[in-house]
């Protein structure tokens, strides 16, 4: 799909550099996340800094990921973008 992620890589203040198949990248925000059941091991900035791509999400070892629409829909664009 349009939306899939072919690239992330973290970023200072719990946000999350995107890129997705359809050329699009932008900055998403986990802040809003980070008190949210299994979000909540995310406060560590070293585990944080685990992000990776699975099956095109976004994703972490411990199972935590962001839908690709939810990500797609809340993507703010860079000045690279």
């Amino acid at each position: 799909m349009h939306w899939d992620v072919v690239a992330v890589k973290p970023l200072e203040n719990y946000c999350i550099d995107v890129s997705l198949r359809d050329g699009s990248r932008g900055i998403f925000d986990m802040k809003p996340y980070l008190d949210l059941g299994i979000f909540q091991e995310l406060r560590d900035p070293e585990y944080f800094n685990r992000v990776g791509i699975q099956f095109e999400a976004v994703t972490w070892p411990h199972g935590q990921d962001i839908a690709p629409a939810t990500l797609y829909a809340h993507l703010k664009a860079t000045a690279n973008a």
